[in-house]
């Protein structure tokens, strides 16, 4: 059959279609959402409020105020997905796994002294703290230095011991450096109250300063006061048979940190109440992190 000129020109344009058709063209990367208005500590927000932290979105499923957006604490928040170009931002440069916004949802009256660039500068001096094993073991560590510290100083609002009475007892003279600032000058200072010449000496060899004839710098510089404070809490088992560090990385729970910092005057049923609010303390402050607190809370 002989085609007409018009069925020609027909079917090559069909051939055309169908040959563009099959060519697969490359598809546009599907865009990121948009973030929502950032989460702020103290707003209250109300079940189906979207707010945005760490590069996602976050879903209320109830009234909620000052619980930092994550998968962990009391479930209130639900991911919905990253946002702002799908890049997660980190929301603590440092790496700590206690972010800033943790932070001061931990201690939200604290003295300003105790700054969080303060604690994470200090971190350098003890890399391994909350820093090894699994990711639980890391924030359980963080938690349980910090409850700690939280009793200690009455959530970080005091800088020195409170009980001036006590001063001038805690110069050991039998040491043969002796107390070169005065009798009176080695009172509790700092995240755990460092006290006695000999514990300002030793930490102060440890960390290359002169704490034995400068103590007031653990009252008066916030990275010294935190790198006392870990020093302590990563090399010292005081009352204790082990570290906090070694307590927390090794599974021996949190019931031993009580027992290095204070088990001659708490553990062994001496004063409940006082382990009572450390581990209180560190059961919110495992919330607040994302994880749980595991056994053996009690000394």
């Amino acid at each position: 059959m002989k085609l007409t000129s018009a069925r020609i020109k027909a079917g090559l344009a069909a051939m055309a279609v169908a040959a563009a058709m099959a060519v697969v063209l490359p598809t546009s990367p599907a865009a990121a959402a948009d973030c929502a208005q950032a989460w702020n500590s103290s707003t209250a927000y109300w079940g189906g409020t979207t707010v945005s932290y760490g590069g996602h979105n976050w879903s209320a499923k109830w009234w909620t105020q000052n619980e930092i957006p994550s998968t962990g604490g009391s479930g209130v928040w639900a991911d919905q997905g990253s946002c702002g170009g799908g890049t997660p931002t980190d929301p603590n440069p440092a790496g700590f796994v206690v972010s800033e916004a943790m932070f001061q949802q931990m201690f939200p009256n604290r003295n300003s002294f105790y700054t969080y660039s303060g604690l994470t500068a200090a971190l350098s001096s003890y890399p391994a703290f909350a820093n090894t094993g699994s990711d639980t073991v890391k924030r359980r560590e963080a938690a349980a230095f910090l409850a700690n510290v939280n009793h200690e100083t009455g959530g970080l609002v005091h800088i020195v011991e409170q009980n001036t009475d006590n001063y001038p007892h805690y110069c050991d003279t039998s040491r043969s450096y002796g107390c070169p600032a005065g009798q009176a000058a080695y009172y509790g200072r700092g995240p755990i109250q460092l006290s006695w010449n000999y514990n300002y000496k030793a930490a102060g060899d440890a960390l290359g300063i002169d704490l034995l004839h400068n103590p007031y710098l653990v009252q008066n510089d916030a990275a010294v006061a935190w790198r006392t404070a870990l020093w302590y809490w990563n090399t010292q088992s005081g009352p204790g048979t082990m570290t906090g560090h070694h307590a927390m990385v090794n599974g021996h729970g949190f019931g031993q940190t009580i027992r290095s910092i204070n088990g001659a005057m708490e553990c062994d049923g001496r004063n409940p109440g006082q382990v009572q609010s450390r581990v209180d303390a560190y059961q919110r402050f495992t919330r607040i992190v994302g994880t749980t607190p595991g056994d053996n809370l009690y000394c």
